[in-house]
């Protein structure tokens, strides 16, 4: 590579590291203060990718089907910071009205972000988890694809994306899920591998599933909000699919129970109906 392409990767690389140290600073503020602040980061986040939804779609956020688009989103967030968790499904099924691509992706928004208001309830570790869990599987899968390559894992839907860098994410996910578990002194790190796993697969079949939607409307990114990453569909794809997981996860234990700690007796009671508690 030439001392131009050298520098320009630098700046690349560069620009993608500040962008991600500012991300997890205000991340990490958020999910340690909890409370109006953490409601206020989710809901924004929330209306964000609404926003960008709408973009790609081909709807502008400045007409009033978009303002309203967003402000559906907007909605959602509020009731779940208000307790009214009984609404999301409202939600949900109502977002038919902006046609069903707009749609699917409002469900997306609204289980994501309902699941993380959710989680949060049982304390900073629970949505600890799941963000370490979704952030070690992308690195890895990252750092592992580059390194040792292979054989592609989706070639039409992510030319990038390896089988190698699959499995070095879903180990990922499972050593930052197991050290995760170790720090909250609440055991179950056995079960807690297990879930790990499980995010992982999701964290990495939320990031296929956005590929293919960018692929299908020739977009690169979904949005230019955060420098070197895109969008926040972009940053967030592996985790609006893992966080509904341990949400579900959560409701099969009791309280203060770790969701991690849950066993697949639990989830097959609470899907039979059978919420212990």
């Amino acid at each position: 590579m030439s001392d131009a392409g050298n520098k320009s990767a630098w700046r690349d690389l560069r620009v993608r590291l500040l962008s991600a140290i500012v991300l997890v600073a205000v991340a990490g503020i958020g999910i340690g203060a909890g409370g109006l602040l953490y409601q206020i980061l989710i809901i924004g986040v929330m209306a964000g990718m609404a926003a960008e939804a709408a973009t790609l779609l081909g709807v502008s956020v400045k007409s009033w089907r978009g303002i309203v688009y967003v402000l559906w989103a907007l909605g959602a967030g509020l009731a779940a910071a208000t307790g009214r968790w009984d609404t999301f499904p409202i939600f949900c099924v109502t977002s038919l009205v902006f046609g069903a691509p707009l749609c699917a992706v409002m469900c997306v928004i609204v289980l994501s972000g309902t699941a993380l208001q959710w989680l949060r309830l049982g304390g900073v570790m629970p949505v600890l988890f799941v963000v370490c869990v979704v952030v070690a599987s992308d690195s890895c899968a990252y750092l592992t694809g580059r390194l040792v390559g292979g054989p592609k894992l989706a070639p039409r839907i992510s030319p990038g994306k390896t089988r190698s860098g699959a499995v070095g994410g879903l180990v990922g996910a499972v050593l930052a899920g197991s050290l995760i578990t170790q720090i909250s002194g609440q055991g179950g790190i056995a079960t807690a591998a297990v879930w790990a796993a499980l995010l992982g697969v999701a964290a990495q079949t939320g990031d296929l599933a956005e590929s293919a939607m960018k692929r299908a409307l020739g977009v690169k990114d979904s949005g230019t909000l955060l420098p070197g990453h895109g969008g926040l569909l972009d940053r967030f794809d592996g985790l609006v699919a893992a966080a509904p997981l341990a949400a579900v996860a959560s409701l099969c234990v009791g309280a203060g129970v770790p969701f991690w700690q849950a066993g697949l007796h639990a989830v097959f009671a609470a899907l039979a109906g059978k919420l212990p508690g």
